[in-house]
């Protein structure tokens, strides 16, 4: 009974915390559940994916990879590239992740960019377990995420108008997720580092086959000046 209580205070504790992400999850949830089967692939694979994957921006990508010819080095580097972000917040969450025992599993996997900025900032008050705060903020945005693509994938199919274009869901994606980085920033050197190494790759590469190159010199440049663009006040995992 100790336990069970002690579980209930930390998700009644948690919840408040995860409602501005309920919001956006669900939104951005949708939208992929109706992506997914716009591009032909049932209510069930976007559960699935969303359940198993849980990064928002691979998920996107993931539905080209699948829709396109089979290239498996090509997904795992491109996988590594855009969540490189998450080996920043991996290090950052080490010591906040001791001693929550079989739960660490759990907030390692399900580690994204709310559940970090959450977690690593909270204040949580006297008398709530850190470690089950910690998991059901994990969990409760988890299932946003999840919900959201389940009901997109499952009444997609119902909505009637014209999809043609809604692929350009995944570049408006990234540029609203750039915006708001850049908005958040002080200072703005990693942007216009990653604006300007991935011209240069485009230049070089040209645009079939700039990306991965781009992502590979971005994340080398970045870790290489992480501790001087940290010390300038500005996170190098952007």
């Amino acid at each position: 009974m100790k336990h069970k209580n002690k579980r209930l205070l930390a998700l009644r504790t948690a919840f408040p915390a995860t409602t501005p992400i309920l919001a956006g999850f669900l939104f951005l949830g949708i939208a992929y559940g109706i992506y997914m089967n716009v591009s032909g692939f049932g209510a069930v694979y976007s559960i699935l994916m969303s359940l198993t994957i849980f990064a928002g921006s691979m998920e996107f990508v993931t539905v080209t990879l699948l829709l396109g010819a089979f290239h498996p080095l090509g997904a795992l580097i491109l996988t590594l590239m855009v969540n490189a972000r998450h080996l920043f917040y991996g290090i950052s969450m080490l010591e906040k992740y001791r001693g929550t025992g079989l739960k660490k599993f759990y907030l390692i996997f399900g580690l994204c960019d709310e559940s970090f900025s959450i977690n690593y900032t909270a204040v949580i008050p006297s008398g709530v377990d850190r470690g089950w705060y910690m998991f059901f903020i994990t969990l409760l945005n988890h299932a946003y995420w999840v919900l959201g693509a389940a009901i997109g994938g499952i009444f997609g199919s119902l909505v009637q108008f014209d999809m043609e274009g809604l692929e350009f869901v995944m570049t408006a994606l990234f540029v609203v997720i750039f915006i708001e980085q850049w908005m958040k920033e002080t200072t703005h050197h990693s942007a216009l580092l990653g604006l300007g190494l991935s011209l240069l790759c485009l230049f070089i590469f040209n645009t079939s086959s700039f990306i991965i190159p781009s992502m590979i010199v971005i994340l080398f440049i970045l870790t290489v000046l992480r501790k001087r663009l940290e010390k300038r006040g500005e996170p190098a995992c952007q």
